[in-house]
């Protein structure tokens, strides 16, 4: 049907490890196990549709993942981050096995929540098989400026997939307001991001991300409001 109808799948996204806690969890328990399943099935599809990206998410976030100077031992959630990079090793060597790239989001519910965290799981892989599924509007919520930091963050190879979208942060209240592209905290930095992938030519996809619904409207009505400014901005 995708080549009947001339349609590139740019990424399969799955919510895999997507929510799940890192606690006790190992790589021979059950429900690691049943995700790494779905990881391959997802892959089977990816190959089958000539799409070289498959999207996972980086399990239940954790708040503090580094410290020194005495939040080593009162604040850090002690073995997390080892505990990510243990259980991501395996999904890294399918990828590398059949060919294929994975990307993280950088989601708000997630270990990696930033471009910074991102990268520094690359590196701590040290795989060319995982890429950052940048999500500059989800990064908002850990306070990481979309713009430079973020990007510059990505650059020298990071980056494999962009979402674009936009929404009101509000974090001592624990609340998001989604909005139409361009009016929300993405705002300030559309343009300077937009400029900076042309600059460097960027050639992987940026997916508008529709998940604007207005008041007394549908998500179709978000995603009106907010792709004539999306085009405009490509």
């Amino acid at each position: 049907m995708a080549q009947a109808h001339n349609v590139e799948v740019s990424c399969i996204s799955r919510h895999i490890f997507g929510g799940i806690s890192i606690g006790d969890l190992e790589t021979d328990s059950p429900i690691y196990l049943a995700q790494i399943e779905a990881l391959r099935r997802c892959i089977e599809m990816a190959k089958a549709l000539d799409c070289s990206l498959v999207r996972l998410m980086s399990f239940r976030k954790e708040m503090i993942l580094f410290g020194r100077h005495g939040a080593e031992q009162w604040n850090v959630s002690t073995g997390a981050w080892d505990k990510l990079v243990h259980l991501m090793a395996l999904p890294v060597q399918i990828a590398e096995a059949e060919g294929i790239t994975l990307v993280v989001e950088t989601g708000n519910n997630a270990m990696i929540t930033s471009a910074y965290l991102g990268r520094r799981l690359i590196d701590a892989l040290g795989t060319s098989r995982l890429k950052v599924l940048w999500d500059p509007c989800n990064s908002l919520y850990c306070n990481e400026t979309a713009y430079p930091d973020g990007y510059e963050a990505l650059k020298g190879g990071y980056l494999g997939h962009l979402h674009l979208k936009d929404s009101e942060i509000d974090i001592p209240k624990a609340t998001v307001v989604c909005r139409s592209l361009g009016e929300g905290h993405m705002a300030p930095y559309l343009d300077a991001i937009v400029h900076s992938l042309k600059g460097d030519n960027y050639e992987g996809v940026i997916s508008l991300e529709s998940v604007y619904r207005p008041e007394g409207g549908s998500f179709e009505d978000g995603f009106r409001s907010s792709v004539n400014k999306f085009k405009s901005l490509f």
